[in-house]
This record gives structure tokens, C-alpha cells and sequence, in this order.
């Protein structure tokens, strides 16, 4: 297995490098590992005359590589730039378009990734604006539309100044290091997210018909029965437009 670091920040040696390092060092030695700056590579978009010869190096590096780390730091609330134009200039790799010009994934699929960010916003700030959501975000739209499996992400917020990583973040990039070595080449959990749906269709849906039931406006009378009937429904319904919007919707033969 190789793991890809993909670094889009504008030092090769700022926090965001000292995140993706700390993770490749997790990595166990039996697998390869590799890290790319992307400051060190002129890529410029795709024409119809003629395909960027740097894109086609980069490429070949993200297929050979089984799992890759996404970093770039958060820049006025949004994914550093570097990195964006890489995901911009690679969009008509990334995913295959149909004749609706709507995109599928391809040559990518099923492979994993796991996505850094950080930021100077304090961590208490962080967590209640969500200065860093959108770079996360943007991250796993492409990684989605590519068919690519997230794996995990690694938030750091307070780095203005840091010049090592404090010891709590590392442990906790060496431990994402260390589970990038035994990561699934499907994604084979589908089973499971819906068994954890259903269950979380349950208790929900008898806390409300409890809560209803004790205000009087629900009947007690053949209250299981209308439970579990309202489960399965419930259950039913979700989970298909779930299938649909997810899957159904975005396959093509």
C-alpha cells in the first residue's frame, strides 16, 4: 500500500507540513509513503488541444497511491488556494461527465483520504463559528464526486506563532497515521450505517411518542403496535430517498 501526502500550503515547512509528516510517520514502514508540495509544480489547467504534461505526473502519482493526505491550511474561512486550483485544474480527471455534462467517479474510486486543515482562530471559536467547516467541506465535495473514501480529518486551530506541534496533536496525527495502514479498499460499512440509521429512527421516534403520550395527545392504546409501525415506515421511507439522493441518482452505466 502507498499513502500520498499532498501538501497546499505556502511553506514546505510550516504547520500544516509538520501535521502531514507527523501522520506519515504513523504510517507503518511495510507501506510507502510519499509527500508532494504543490508549490513545486506549475500544473495549469487542461485544453482541448493538448493535456498538461505536470498534471500528468501528478495524476500518476494520485493512482499509484492507495490513500492520500489532503492538507492545506484555512485562509479567510475558506481552503488555501494552492489547493483549490490543484482540485480546479484536475476536476476533469478527478470524475468522468456524462453527455448532461453531470459528473461521476472513475479511475478513483474507492480509493481513501484523510484531510488536515488548520487555522490561527482559537479552538472554543472554532468549534461555535466553524472557521474551518468550509474548507473541509469543500475537500470532501471533490473527494465525494471523485468516489474517494474519507478515512478521517485533523483539525488544528491556535497555530499563530506555533513553531512545533504540541504533543497532543501529534499523538493524535500518529494515531490517523496508524490507521491509514489497515484501511478497507471498499468501502464495504453501507450494512452498518443503516443499521445505526435504523436504531437512531428508534429511540427518536419513541422519545416523541413518549413525550406525546405523556402531554395526552397520544393515544396509549395499542402504543407498541403504532411504534413499530411508525419505525419500520419511517425507516423504510428514509433509508429509500437516503439510496436515492446518494446512490441511485448519481449512477450510470
Amino acid at each position: 500500500m502507498k499513502v500520498l501526502g499532498i501538501l497546499g500550503s505556502h511553506r514546505r515547512d510550516g504547520v500544516t507540513a509538520k501535521l502531514v509528516d507527523a501522520v506519515l510517520q504513523g504510517v507503518d514502514p511495510a507501506n510507502k509513503t510519499e509527500i508532494i508540495y504543490l508549490e513545486d509544480y506549475d500544473f495549469k489547467p487542461d485544453t482541448y488541444e493538448r493535456k498538461d504534461p505536470v498534471l500528468d505526473e501528478l495524476e500518476g502519482k494520485l493512482l499509484e497511491s492507495d490513500v492520500w493526505i489532503i492538507a492545506a491550511p484555512t485562509y479567510w474561512r475558506s481552503l488555501a488556494g494552492k489547493m483549490k486550483d490543484f482540485f480546479d485544474c484536475l476536476r476533469q480527471r478527478l470524475v468522468r461527465f456524462d453527455k448532461q455534462g453531470e459528473t461521476h467517479p472513475d479511475r478513483f474510486k474507492n480509493k481513501h483520504y484523510l484531510s488536515i486543515t488548520d487555522c490561527y482562530t482559537g479552538t472554543f471559536e472554532n468549534w461555535v463559528t466553524g472557521v474551518t467547516d468550509q474548507s473541509l467541506r469543500t475537500i470532501d465535495q471533490v473527494m465525494s464526486a471523485a468516489g474517494v473514501i474519507k478515512v478521517n480529518e485533523i483539525v488544528m486551530t491556535n497555530t499563530w506563532g506555533i513553531q512545533e506541534l504540541p504533543a497532543a496533536k501529534k499523538s493524535e496525527c500518529l494515531k490517523r497515521g496508524q490507521q491509514l495502514s489497515s484501511v478497507q479498499k471498499r468501502d464495504d460499512s453501507t450494512v452498518k450505517r443503516y443499521i445505526q440509521l435504523f436504531f437512531m429512527v428508534a429511540i427518536m421516534a419513541l422519545a416523541a411518542m413518549g413525550i406525546q403520550v405523556g402531554l395526552g395527545l397520544f393515544p396509549k392504546t395499542h402504543f407498541w403496535l403504532s411504534y413499530s409501525s411508525f419505525v419500520v415506515i419511517f425507516f423504510a421511507l428514509l433509508a429509500g430517498i437516503l439510496h436515492f439522493a446518494t446512490y441511485v441518482k448519481h449512477r450510470r452505466k
